[in-house]
């Protein structure tokens, strides 16, 4: 079954109502258009209120003096808001507002060109300091290559010294017989093996 409920106690009801009930509001309800007449409205015939004339008079005199009011308050403001939009654009409020934007420009491009002049003075150290860092670079690689070759020739006068050395030992036509007969009376034996400390373990013995 369905709860009704009507009044001030719906909320309260809804807060109190159980939660298996389902409530509903009473609504009073409009009649349609093909519903009929009511039956205490049968035979009743409408009649417009009276009218006083003099007060009629009155009505139409205050309400025609209402609209001229109103249309001049209108036309006062739409004046007004024109009179400012011009003021605004060709005006003194306009030659004032170029005025104060002159001036902001020209604080403006004050600004700029100091920036400006700051941000050269930063970029021309810093150039200065990247020239400067090459220069040092090229320097020190110019001294590197100069003492690489310097110990390239050191290393090169070393060679050809051991090489003029060893060249007092090497076999010639002149010393060919002398070199023979050295080589016949000091053998050496090759034959030999050898620990992993290079220390001979074990050689042939030549016949």
């Amino acid at each position: 079954m369905f709860q009704v409920i009507g009044g001030r106690s719906v909320q309260a009801a809804r807060l109190l109502a159980p939660r298996t009930a389902v409530l509903v509001e009473a609504v009073r309800g409009r009649k349609s258009r093909n519903d009929p007449v009511a039956k205490s409205k049968l035979g009743r015939i409408k009649t417009p209120p009276p009218v006083d004339p003099v007060e009629m008079v009155v009505l139409k005199e205050r309400y025609s003096q209402y609209q001229l009011i109103t249309k001049a308050l209108r036309l006062e403001f739409k004046e007004g808001v024109l009179r400012k939009k011009y003021e605004e654009e060709r005006g003194s409020l306009a030659e004032e507002r170029a005025r104060l934007e002159a001036e902001e420009h020209r604080a403006l491009m004050a600004w700029n060109n100091e920036e400006n002049l700051r941000l050269l003075k930063l970029r021309t150290l810093r150039i200065q300091k990247e020239k400067e860092e090459a220069e040092r670079k090229k320097l020190e690689a110019i001294i590197k290559h100069e003492q690489e070759q310097q110990e390239f020739l050191k290393v090169k006068e070393r060679e050809i010294l051991q090489l003029q050395e060893d060249a007092k030992n090497f076999i010639t036509l002149e010393n060919m017989d002398q070199r023979i007969e050295e080589a016949l009376d000091n053998p050496k034996n090759y034959n030999f093996a050898i620990d992993k400390e290079g220390r001979v373990v074990k050689q042939t013995v030549l016949q």
